[in-house]
């Protein structure tokens, strides 16, 4: 008998069809990947099995008996604990690494109405001793890095007694070297007989750990693939059709130079580094994390600043004190972290589709402070359009879509308007093969200006990138000239 069996399970939202009879099993001690393109189904799937939404019709059980949770505590005193992607519901800033951990616990009956700080921690260390983890325990939340946050809600999920853990992109916002450590921990799990169902568009985690892929596409599970796992035929299948060539060819930079760093350091103890960028060039910057590379991006932007150098754009001296002198000096950026730093909440007013593309551009677009919807609603259409972002509408909710679909979003709010520089850090995180080949495609279109793209994947440098340059210890240097192979770039996230 499986652990976990869904059978012919189907969700609508309103005429939107999100599964339509989902049909698969999972086994004890099995790490099962769950692959498809955004828009497929599996976060649909993902928030029934953590009780967030009710199925329509279908079944499922959990060793052997029906399995229906109505809330995610339901869901995990029966044995089923999810880590979702965006970590905002595991702390807040205020709150201690130590209270975070143990935030569900305060919650529960029984909890004694004064707790000593002490046992606060000693349960924390003992929760992070457990996952294999060391984090900050007196640090505030809010201060973590996005890998860090995401080792927490690890670590709590890990403390619950699970028979299921369900992951989502765990490893979107860690190094290599914590990948390795989190699937050390995954596999000694699996070995203890847990099952994990890992849902990752990154093919090298699920070929290091899964014991199986489930393929989704329409709401349905179209494949199931078994170790050794034939991952371009699986592909193939999640987006339904050949996979292309992923390597656009290189073009030389023989555009006229549009920014220019001379002597930079980032740190007053870093080295010193130039770097120029030329119109129509898209350059990577990959490395490990910690190295530099959000650094960098956001003091281009205005914010953290340089230790030392010069900076120029079109040849004028460039030093920007904040993002909206960048924005004005015609650079953007798209911050690493979207849920945090690019959308709306979705509690708020302006997280539609129209809003979140036309945020910054406020002032620009109108003047007297008189807001008109028609060209918001206009230039996301065209988005839409030309991104291929699958929305219902430009007055859609940016929180209905899927991740990829948001991460369209976010680069289109600077497709909007004209700029001389596109900074874009970590713009693939969470998105599926799909959805990054359409932003690729979108940023190698555009030759008017230049492209900086901070990747801690080797890989997706390859693929965007006319020109790669790593950073270690702050400091940039280049990986080659031209490319002839991906083969420069093994090892540079090891």
């Amino acid at each position: 008998m499986p652990l976990l069996h869904v059978e012919n399970v189907t969700r609508s939202f309103g005429s939107t069809r999100a599964l339509s009879g989902a049909n698969f099993s999972i086994e004890r001690g099995e790490i099962v990947a769950l692959m498809g393109a955004n828009g497929a189904g599996k976060s649909t799937l993902v928030k029934i099995l953590s009780g967030v939404l009710s199925a329509d019709g279908g079944a499922i059980r959990l060793n052997g008996r029906p399995f229906s949770p109505k809330t995610p505590s339901e869901a995990a005193k029966a044995g089923v604990v999810t880590v979702h992607q965006s970590t905002d519901l595991v702390g807040a800033a205020g709150l201690t690494v130590a209270d975070a951990l143990l935030l569900h616990r305060f919650a529960e009956r029984g909890t004694p109405f004064f707790v000593s700080r002490a046992s606060v921690r000693r349960e924390a260390r003992a929760m992070l001793d457990t996952a294999g983890f060391s984090l900050p325990l007196d640090r505030d939340f809010g201060d973590l890095s996005a890998a860090d946050r995401q080792l927490a809600a690890i670590a709590r999920a890990l403390s619950n007694k699970a028979e299921l853990l369900i992951l989502d992109e765990p490893t979107a916002s860690l190094s290599a070297e914590e990948s390795r450590r989190l699937f050390d921990i995954l596999l000694s799990l699996r070995a203890r007989g847990l099952a994990i169902l890992y849902i990752s568009h990154r093919t090298a985690d699920l070929e290091a750990i899964a014991d199986q892929a489930l393929v989704m596409r329409g709401g349905r599970i179209v494949g199931s693939f078994s170790r050794p796992i034939d991952f371009p035929s699986a592909i193939e299948m999640m987006i339904g059709r050949r996979l292309e060539a992923a390597r656009a060819d290189a073009r030389p930079a023989t555009g006229p130079a549009i920014f220019e760093m001379r002597a930079m350091r980032l740190l007053p103890t870093s080295r010193p580094f130039d770097l120029t960028l030329h119109e129509g060039e898209v350059v990577a910057i990959t490395g490990v994390l910690g190295a530099g590379k959000s650094r960098l991006l956001s003091a281009i932007f205005g914010v953290g600043g340089f230790a030392g150098g010069e900076m120029r754009l079109d040849g004028r001296p460039y030093r920007p004190r904040s993002p909206a002198d960048a924005i004005a000096g015609g650079v953007a950026m798209a911050a690493e972290d979207r849920h945090r730093s690019s959308l709306m909440p979705a509690a708020w007013p302006g997280n539609s589709l129209a809003a979140t593309i036309s945020l910054p551009h406020l002032a620009k677009w109108y003047p007297r402070g008189l807001l008109f919807g028609g060209r918001e609603r206009r230039e996301a259409e065209k988005a839409i359009s030309r991104l291929g972002i699958k929305a219902t509408g430009a007055l859609a909710s940016v929180w209905t879509l899927s991740g990829g679909n948001q991460q369209k979003a976010v680069i289109a709010r600077w497709e909007a308007e004209p700029s001389r520089l596109l900074l874009l850090d970590e713009p693939f995180q969470g998105v599926d093969v799909g959805a990054r080949h359409d932003i690729i495609q979108a940023i190698r279109a555009r030759t008017d200006r230049a492209t900086l793209i901070a990747t801690s994947d080797p890989e997706e440098a390859y693929e965007v990138a006319d020109r790669i340059l790593t950073i270690d210890r702050h400091t940039l240097r280049p990986v080659a000239a031209d490319f002839a192979s991906s083969s420069a770039l093994q090892g540079i996230s090891a």
